[in-house]
């Protein structure tokens, strides 16, 4: 199934399924708002299959007015077994990523990209890396996923992603036409102190998280940990999922969600398994509403009170 799906809120907004003619729909932005996607795929282990799927949702985005689409983590590729995703690893100048810049270019849309399969220092490893890409085909920064993942999924399997991803660094927020942008993907979501990091040090406006959650570990945490990234830091959270059955081994959870800075959920696909996108207006002056009237910028403990208290 494929859907389009454009998320309503105070903003304004509208909705319609794929196959009515975009000539049909009307809206009425702010002129302060800015529009933003975020995509819904289930990938596979065939590139060109992935891209094409890819190509198809940008074009569906920019068609609908998007200044930015934002693709699920491992959207270019996930393996059926052991060290595929290392043997397909390319750095980022590479014919894969080429291929998503020139959709880019071709579309004038910015891409959220992330996490792709970078070719990493260690032959044996890659970077699970978040790439931003311009309306005009340039990659304007990228990021290399922090926090791993590796965990015994209760009632699922066990998952050891530092056994062939390196982990990275730095954090990284950017500016875009929608706003300053922090850059994280899927497990980073469960580590609070990196997207205050991004909200209070490095300014961020509008908090990414490309993911693959698990079937058990989205059901129970996803939209929960996603609204509070967003209430914490009061910031929009766009996070692009993977949904749905990968192969015989691997199946994500979905449930694609755009959340404004008071922690609602202004867009959201209506089916949690589907391929499509779900589209949203975005209003920099309401992140600024919001922390005016709550001032936690102002009124949270450097780290030295808490190091005094805990004495």
């Amino acid at each position: 199934m494929f859907c389009v799906s454009v998320g309503v809120n105070f903003i304004g907004g509208f909705a319609f399924a794929s196959g009515i003619p975009k000539s049909s729909v009307s809206a009425t932005m702010a002129s302060n708002s800015v529009r933003v996607a975020a995509a819904q795929m289930t990938s596979i282990s065939d590139l060109a299959a992935n891209l094409a799927t890819c190509s198809r949702l940008i074009k569906e985005a920019a068609s609908a007015g998007a200044k930015l689409l934002c693709f699920p983590e491992a959207f270019s590729y996930v393996g059926t077994k052991d060290g595929d995703s290392v043997r397909v690893a390319e750095p980022l100048d590479g014919p894969i990523m080429s291929h998503y810049c020139s959709l880019a270019r071709e579309s004038s849309i910015w891409l959220s990209l992330g996490g792709f399969q970078e070719k990493g220092s260690d032959p044996q490893r890659l970077s699970n890396t978040h790439v931003i890409v311009d309306d005009t085909g340039k990659i304007i920064s990228s990021y290399s996923k922090i926090h791993l993942f590796d965990v015994d999924v209760p009632g699922g399997r066990v998952y050891k992603e530092s056994s062939f991803t390196e982990s990275g660094k730095d954090i990284v927020a950017v500016d875009s036409p929608v706003g300053r942008l922090g850059l994280s993907v899927c497990y980073d979501l469960r580590f609070p102190e990196m997207y205050q990091l991004l909200r209070f040090q490095h300014e961020a406006q509008v908090l990414l998280v490309p993911a693959a959650f698990t079937t058990v570990t989205g059901e129970a945490h996803w939209e929960i940990l996603l609204r509070a990234r967003a209430i914490e830091t009061q910031c929009y959270v766009i996070a692009a999922a993977q949904a749905g059955k990968h192969n015989d081994k691997r199946e994500s959870y979905g449930d694609t969600l755009i959340i404004d800075p008071w922690g609602t959920i202004v867009g959201r696909l209506p089916d949690r398994l589907s391929t499509g996108i779900v589209v949203a207006d975005i209003d920099l002056s309401f992140v600024d509403s919001v922390r005016e009237k709550m001032p936690i910028a102002k009124q949270r403990k450097p780290i030295g009170f808490w190091k005094a208290a805990s004495l």
